[in-house]
């Protein structure tokens, strides 16, 4: 499954470079040029993760991913901005709950490294739940299988191991 991966920045020149990184990647890229286009574009397609610029005209990026996380909570948020301040960075991720705020300009290995992994956890963790649904539906249908057939889900076992079958 191939990721989709939003970047939201008012400054052509920094979404051509963010988007050019990022083409070396098997992500599909999509590109707005503010929160409000941004938000459209996630209302119609699937969106894994959004990079998105803190000032922006009209709505900042705080804002537009406090409102990413209550409509589409799955979603990975990270930030991105030129006016760092421990108060931005503080608010940003009280607000938005950001998986990682990085400072303009940003080393673009750890940049990509943070994607690849916060992708991988995201992953994992939907794995991790198609695996417990699952255990989930067999628990569901031994337990109805037990009900019809009492003693059907009790195993005799020998000092080995082995299963003992009674006849």
């Amino acid at each position: 499954m191939q990721h989709a991966v939003l970047v939201v920045d008012d400054e052509p020149a920094i979404r051509d470079m963010l988007t050019q990184a990022l083409s070396r990647e098997p992500y599909e890229i999509l590109c707005a040029d503010s929160a409000e286009e941004a938000l459209d574009i996630i209302a119609q397609e699937h969106v894994d993760v959004v990079l998105s610029d803190e000032k922006m005209p009209g709505m900042s990026g705080t804002e537009f991913l406090a409102i990413v996380r209550r409509q589409y909570p799955d979603t990975i948020r990270m930030i991105l901005t030129g006016h760092a301040s421990l108060e931005s960075a503080i608010h940003a991720i009280n607000e938005g709950e950001i998986y990682r705020f990085f400072t303009k300009p940003c080393n673009m290995v750890d940049l990509m490294v943070t994607i690849r992994q916060a992708l991988q956890q995201q992953d994992l963790m939907a794995e991790n739940q198609r695996l417990l649904n699952i255990v989930r539906q067999q628990s569901s249908s031994l337990e109805a299988l037990e009900k019809q057939h009492p003693g059907i889900t009790k195993v005799k076992r020998d000092q080995n191991g082995t299963v003992i079958i009674d006849e």
